[in-house]
């Protein structure tokens, strides 16, 4: 049977949960379906095949998973069901034994998904019905985590996602990536450039360089982060790049220095900060304190007045006392970042954390998160007032109604625009800041 006739007239629906890289990967799998004639369903049809693209970050992360797949399951009866990602490499026994999951495929083979779909498609009957959706499952997941899968694609946003990296070699205690997506490792410096140049040929402007933890990009290639930002700075074309999400310890003075004065580079950072207590710092095994934390933030304000400094946080790990909690509240008040990522910490199995004595309850946990969301609230606040009356340039993205358009600003605030004619989106235009909409928490604009 010819590759042809396993894929033709197919449709495909596709489901993400959790990271940038999740989204970035599944945009790949579905530019690559479609090379081969897939279509991806409208709302409405059903699909023959069904990718689901799954995260384990936490409890209720595996939770929102398995709903999904029941839900992809009932939507599509009778297409070939395949779930990947974080939980599928570590409940592959959990996921396998789902009704209507076809093919399980672990982080190593998640690259491989054409292979697969070829191998086991044939093996289905020309007619399937619902009710044959119930036979044994094929699960393809390994422990040893080894190859680069690349992955750049934009799905239906006008930003491109970037994969330079996977995997992580820290072992904090709360995490089980290193688990999940394996060691740490990326693709070469030659062949990212070769993708954002591809990116440059297709029209897109913007890039958002993803990974697990990209400041650890170059231990499989013996190449540096400064380096790859320094190539990817010269592609011709590429007008716009934003560093997803970077540990405190692997942002160089270096990097700072070279995004401060690049030509595409915004300022932009995120950065993890996960407590700010030193204690629970400890307890976590994170490889940085509050001071060298503070010095980062510092030196990109000394640096990058304008940039955007978004921060995650987890509330609740073992060992975090309400005292502890206290002195990362007065911390992370004291820092002059603009924006929190709250995540409430989940027992993962497996992980050393739960060695660590003093639990903190599920409404403790809330009331923790509570308090930091309001924090974040006023911070962000405060960043988008400061720039009330002034004039940035916006990257527009793509908007059902030409009427309405969003975008975000170099700095990342983002913005809402009511022209008077309709305007083409993927165009970097002009804006002066209006003011703050506390409906939907944007800045009206005008364009200029």
């Amino acid at each position: 049977m010819t590759e042809a006739s396993i894929f033709q007239n197919k449709k495909a629906a596709y489901y993400t949960l959790g990271c940038k890289l999740n989204f970035a990967e599944t945009s790949s799998v579905g530019k690559l379906l479609k090379q081969m004639g897939v279509e991806t369903v409208r709302d409405g049809e059903k699909a023959d095949i069904c990718i689901i693209n799954t995260c384990s970050v936490t409890e209720v992360a595996d939770h929102k998973c398995r709903q999904a797949i029941h839900k992809m399951v009932k939507q599509h009866p009778g297409a070939f069901v395949v779930v990947t990602g974080c939980y599928a490499q570590l409940k592959p026994g959990v996921v396998s034994a789902i009704e209507g999951v076809d093919l399980v495929l672990g982080a190593e083979q998640k690259g491989d998904i054409l292979k697969y779909l070829e191998e086991r498609l044939p093996l289905l009957p020309q007619e399937r019905k619902p009710a044959d959706a119930a036979h044994e499952s094929f699960t393809v997941a390994v422990k040893d985590i080894r190859t680069f899968a690349p992955s750049c694609s934009c799905g239906d946003r006008t930003r491109y996602f970037l994969k330079v990296q996977d995997g992580c070699d820290y072992y904090c205690t709360y995490c089980t990536i290193p688990f999940a997506r394996g060691r740490s490792r990326n693709g070469s410096i030659a062949s990212l450039v070769e993708q954002a140049e591809g990116v440059a040929r297709e029209g897109g402007k913007e890039i958002v360089l993803t990974g697990v933890n990209i400041g650890d990009f170059g231990r499989t290639t013996k190449e540096s982060f400064l380096d790859l930002i320094r190539a990817l700075d010269q592609v011709e074309g590429i007008e716009r790049y934003r560093i997803s999400s970077i540990e405190p310890n692997l942002l160089t003075d270096e990097i700072l220095q070279y995004c401060a004065t690049s030509r595409a580079f915004m300022p932009h950072f995120h950065i993890p900060l996960q407590s700010g207590s030193d204690e629970v710092l400890r307890l976590m095994r994170r490889k940085y304190d509050t001071a060298l934390f503070r010095s980062k933030v510092e030196r990109i304000r000394e640096l990058m007045p304008d940039a955007f400094i978004g921060v995650d946080v987890i509330v609740g790990t073992r060992g975090e006392t309400e005292a502890y909690f206290e002195d990362a509240c007065r911390f992370i008040e004291s820092l002059d970042i603009s924006q929190l990522h709250v995540f409430s910490y989940s027992e993962r199995p497996g992980t050393k954390a739960l060695e660590i004595d003093h639990q903190v309850s599920a409404e403790e946990k809330h009331r923790r998160s509570q308090i930091l969301l309001e924090l974040s609230d006023r911070k962000l606040n405060a960043f988008y007032h400061r720039y009330l009356g002034q004039e940035r340039s916006v990257l527009l993205e793509r908007s059902k109604n030409p009427l309405v358009m969003h975008g975000f600003t170099d700095n990342y605030i983002k913005v809402e625009l009511h022209p008077e004619i309709p305007l083409d989106d993927n165009r970097i235009v002009k804006v002066r800041l209006l003011d703050l909409n506390q409906e939907n928490g944007m800045v009206n604009a005008q364009l200029i």
